[in-house]
């Protein structure tokens, strides 16, 4: 019985430190290039992603194709992301984004399927979001939580991964390259 009540301890140990040893947007406050939201998310950009299940399978691809724009307001960066998703089953769905730079590399964003708002930080090339979506599925629309990470590759590539997960259980993960237009 102790045996198992130590192998037991120790799981809860690992776990522990596994969930500590996160990446912070600040591990990449060094690489290259420097994401600029307002510079990259400027003009038209082509992205084409796929959602995964939590074993790895994939259940859906999709193609987006966004039209972005930034202004100031009340000296602050502000930017509408326009997203047009095409999936592969041939559903198509909008998002639209409302990007606020609230201080140097922070943002907040909006969408009418966020819950609340996302909250973003930039460091180096990456960014991280995170926020809640009101995802439907079969006539039910579940409230889920986004652990959102952007990486600009050069001035045109940009890779996305973002882990999904409902009460901490992990879902499965959506996996974007995004190409900007010249």
């Amino acid at each position: 019985m102790k045996f198992f009540k130590n192998v037991f301890l120790m799981s809860i140990a690992s776990l522990a430190l596994i969930s500590c040893s996160s990446p912070k947007v600040q591990d990449y406050s060094g690489q290259q290039p420097k994401l600029d939201l307002s510079e990259y998310f400027n003009g038209v950009i082509d992205a084409h992603g796929i959602f995964t299940d939590r074993s790895g399978k994939l259940v859906k691809r999709f193609k987006v194709v966004m039209d972005a724009k930034w202004r100031v307001v009340d000296g602050k960066k502000v930017g509408v992301l326009d997203e047009s998703f095409t999936y592969s089953d041939g559903v198509k769905q909008k998002r639209v984004w409302t990007l606020t730079e609230v201080s140097p590399g922070k943002y907040s964003g909006v969408a009418d399927d966020v819950v609340g708002a996302a909250l973003g930080e930039v460091g180096g090339n990456a960014l991280n979001w995170t926020y809640t979506l009101a995802l439907p599925v079969d006539g039910t629309v579940y409230n889920v939580q986004f652990d959102d990470w952007m990486y600009q590759m050069d001035e045109h590539v940009m890779l996305n991964k973002a882990k999904m997960s409902k009460f901490g259980f992990y879902l499965g993960e959506v996996t974007l390259a995004f190409y900007k237009r010249h």
